[in-house]
């Protein structure tokens, strides 16, 4: 049980990665698995598992996303980024032990997908999840650029919005129609200047992760 209970209406940075530093997500497939676990598992009580879910047919899942757009929400997501070994994700919490709630179904969810695919049992992740209370305004704009640039830092792109497995193309785009993330009540972001905003820090992220590596080394 955690010791620190998360505070409903509060915003908080929630991060988990593989033991190990296992690759976890090994090809798109396997991202878009998770990315739809974290859209599917938004809501509470859901009617069928993910898994079953997954499989129905294009028409019956509308169906079931149109019976279950009428639940309450667990969480809101404010921004997320899928990494090959770790997770991070910003999340407002709308409902009591609503993070933890939604954190055990994506994690649980994805792990059963994983071991079943792969024939491999044991734990995935290292541990259940770690939050960092997001406390102001400025740290969560900045924040939400870190998680933005963790595919440039890792240099596996060049530019984070060739990184399809963030919200860094929701923060781009003018459509609201199918956004995953929710920010509007929190941040103003007009999308050329925070595209300005994040890739101006691309190379200083990058030489800090250097830095940090060589430390570790």
């Amino acid at each position: 049980m955690r010791r620190n209970l998360l505070v409903v209406d509060s915003v908080y940075h929630v991060f988990t990665r593989s033991i190990a530093e296992f690759r976890i997500f090994n090809n798109e497939n396997e991202f878009l698995r998770m990315l739809e676990a974290i859209r599917y598992y938004q809501r509470e009580k859901p009617e069928i598992k993910f898994s079953k879910f997954i499989h129905l047919e294009e028409g019956s899942q509308r169906n079931k996303k149109e019976s279950f757009s009428g639940k309450e929400k667990l969480i809101e997501i404010i921004a997320y980024c899928l990494m090959p070994t770790h997770v991070h994700l910003i999340l407002r919490q709308l409902k009591e032990n609503g993070i933890s709630v939604f954190m055990g179904n994506i994690l649980n969810s994805y792990s059963k997908y994983f071991n079943t695919k792969h024939k491999r049992k044991g734990p995935l992740w290292e541990t259940r999840f770690k939050s960092v209370l997001v406390e102001s305004d400025e740290y969560l704009i900045h924040l939400t650029r870190y998680i933005h640039l963790n595919p440039t830092t890792a240099m596996l792109i060049d530019r984070p919005e060739n990184w399809k497995f963030s919200s860094y193309q929701e923060y781009l785009s003018q459509a609201n129609e199918d956004k995953m993330c929710r920010y509007d009540d929190l941040l103003n972001i007009i999308p050329h200047s925070y595209k300005e905003f994040v890739e101006d820090r691309i190379a200083y992220q990058q030489e800090l992760e250097k830095i940090r590596n060589f430390l570790l080394e």
